[in-house]
């Protein structure tokens, strides 16, 4: 809820000491980071070190659905023994048909991954030049420090409601209670004037709300 990013080698030491299993969830990452959109752990090159790599079919890939990649005998074991899997419908064609166009794009594209990159960074600085307290994050992932439930859902409704912009309300128990926040993820396709806008509309906002922004060093 940061965009942190887990130390992957040096948990890969330890399951090695230990012969443990690694599972790492790269569902805000496939598509976005790697030169072929493997997600971090192609990034950082550790991949190959991990026993389990969990993505998604949404987001950056833009239809829905899940998967995780392995090796064929932890593979057969989730066939046969997860109810979850069992039980669950397969994807339609038209939906793995969209999938795989979206997947062979961005294996050979890297414009859309940094241009959401470029984005992200834009627009944690747009929201530094006018005092509004965005955390610190390394990823595309911008949180926004509100610090408070009640007032975390009030600056979502107003946005969506007046500004016809939607951010979700991060809350208690996906976040410790006193760091409630809002958690934007801008896109390839957003331009700096819809950054603007949303910048300004946050800064009116924190103001109605008597919320105070950060002042400058």
């Amino acid at each position: 809820m940061e965009g942190d990013v887990a130390p992957i080698h040096a948990i890969c030491d330890l399951a090695d000491k230990y012969n443990a299993l690694t599972y790492i969830d790269e569902v805000h990452a496939v598509g976005m980071y790697g030169d072929h959109g493997g997600g971090i752990s192609e990034r950082d090159e550790a991949a190959h070190r991990i026993d389990i790599i969990e993505g998604t079919l949404g987001k950056a890939f833009g239809v829905m659905g899940g998967y995780i990649a392995a090796d064929q005998r932890i593979i057969d074991c989730i066939r046969s023994y997860a109810p979850g899997f069992i039980f669950t419908t397969s994807l339609s064609p038209v939906l793995v048909a969209g999938v795989l166009a979206a997947v062979r794009h961005l294996k050979e594209s890297c414009a859309e991954r940094e241009a959401q990159q470029a984005n992200a960074a834009l627009l944690k600085a747009k929201f530094r030049e006018v005092g509004l307290p965005v955390m610190d994050s390394v990823t595309h992932i911008v949180p926004l420090m509100v610090g408070d439930p009640v007032r975390a859902k009030k600056i979502s409704d107003i946005l969506l409601a007046e500004y016809g912009a939607y951010v979700q309300p991060i809350n208690f128990p996906t976040v410790p209670r006193g760091t409630e926040r809002l958690r934007f993820t801008p896109g390839p396709a957003h331009t700096e004037e819809m950054m603007e806008e949303l910048t300004n509309a946050l800064v009116e906002i924190w103001d109605r709300l008597e919320l105070e922004l950060r002042k400058a060093a």
